[in-house]
């Protein structure tokens, strides 16, 4: 993968490019501490990840994003920032980051996100491909693009809701969603081993990745339930992705009232999050 990295602290840049040139697939092409030699920069350059400081001078990092997201759709973007300003942050993934990294920089962290990143890159790619075998080599028109930008914010948005952006089965949520919108499938309708080119056992991690993020979306909103139970959005994905009767049960596990939480449903989930979008 190609990276740039743009921060206003020099040391940034050399840290993470040492981070991810330890992986000898990762090619950091370029960096800057100024947004906008980094925006006419990037506006000539081939790269896959670009890795941002929220806050800088003259052009915000959000700004930044913005306008390269309107040039270079399929570019991807992490934020980096020691700002923990909840607003903020939504203001970043409304404008198109996949996550953020928070400093001082920690490599685990650094490498664990820029892994669901890759990730996310490379199905993407397969399932472009499939598309395109599907549809006959027919490209996709600049109308598809968009709606395909806007369905996977809208997933991400419900990921971010429930709390599991940093979960590690949180790409394959995604993947999965717009696998299931492309192909105008409900889940159990899905052959995953001939649409990831995968066998069994790959499938069965798969599905366990995806299950422990899903259940961490039902543990984070039957707290949020417990706070304020009046919530709309809450009690409509309560029922919508989990079944009402399984965030009960994980509030009154909590509680203490119960031995065990909700269970989940991988169909249920998924066909409630595509009906959602």
């Amino acid at each position: 993968m190609k990276f740039y990295i743009v921060d206003d602290d020099p040391s940034i840049p050399m840290i993470l490019q040492q981070i991810l040139e330890r992986d000898p697939h990762n090619d950091v092409v370029g960096t800057a501490t100024d947004a906008k030699m980094a925006l006419a920069d990037l506006m000539l350059t081939d790269v896959d990840i670009v890795l941002v400081d929220l806050l800088m001078p003259i052009i915000s990092g959000t700004k930044l994003v913005r306008e390269l997201k309107k040039a270079k759709p399929n570019l991807k973007f992490i934020m980096i920032s020691q700002v923990r300003d909840s607003d903020l942050r939504a203001e970043a993934y409304q404008a198109g980051i996949e996550f953020f990294i928070d400093k001082p920089i920690n490599l685990i962290e650094v490498k664990t996100v820029v892994q669901k990143v890759v990730q996310n890159i490379q199905m993407n790619a397969k399932l472009a491909n499939i598309q395109t075998l599907v549809g006959g080599g027919v490209v996709n028109s600049a109308p598809q693009v968009n709606q395909h930008e806007k369905q996977k914010d809208q997933i991400l948005a419900i990921l971010r809701y429930l709390g599991i952006t940093s979960e590690s089965g949180s790409s394959d949520i995604l993947s999965v969603c717009q696998l299931m919108l492309d192909q105008g499938v409900s889940f159990k309708e899905i052959d995953f081993n001939q649409a990831y080119a995968i066998d069994d056992h790959e499938k069965k991690i798969l599905f366990q990745r995806i299950r422990r993020a899903i259940k961490a979306g039902l543990t984070n909103l039957a707290t949020l339930y417990l706070d304020d139970m009046g919530d709309e959005i809450m009690v409509e994905y309560a029922n919508a992705l989990y079944e009402y009767k399984n965030v009960r049960n994980e509030m009154a596990f909590h509680q203490g009232k119960r031995q065990s939480g909700g269970k989940v449903s991988l169909q249920h989930f998924f066909d409630g999050i595509t009906q959602e979008i």
